[in-house]
């Protein structure tokens, strides 16, 4: 169980992460979300994600996509190359079920690596 583990060094954790990533990102894009993504110097892949009050207007719903994309990103992790990935929620994000939103990532995670590698 420790192996599938979302801990601090799998986060991007200040906005020079996330600025870094956005300067020269490889994107993944569908209708509700864009995945960019960017190689790192480190073993392992990062995850930051951006959702904004104007796309997703409830906390609840953006604490529920948020949770659903980190476990999501937890299991795919070790497939993933070394990069530095921000997730940003567009519009109708929010209207997915749970189900159709780990679809949408599993496809988005694919497409990503194909790109990154």
């Amino acid at each position: 169980m420790g192996e599938n583990q979302f801990s601090r060094e799998l986060r991007l954790l200040t906005p020079t992460h996330f600025e870094y990533v956005f300067q020269q990102a490889t994107p993944a894009v569908s209708p509700q979300l864009t995945l960019l993504a960017r190689h790192n110097q480190l073993k392992h892949p990062r995850l930051g994600i951006t959702l904004s009050k104007k796309r997703v207007k409830t906390a609840c719903q953006r604490n529920r996509i948020k949770r659903i994309l980190r476990e999501s990103f937890r299991h795919r992790q070790h497939q993933l190359p070394s990069i530095d990935i921000v997730v940003v929620g567009k519009s109708g994000l929010d209207q997915l079920t749970n189900q159709q939103i780990f679809d949408l990532l599993e496809r988005q995670w694919k497409k990503l690596s194909h790109r990154c590698k």
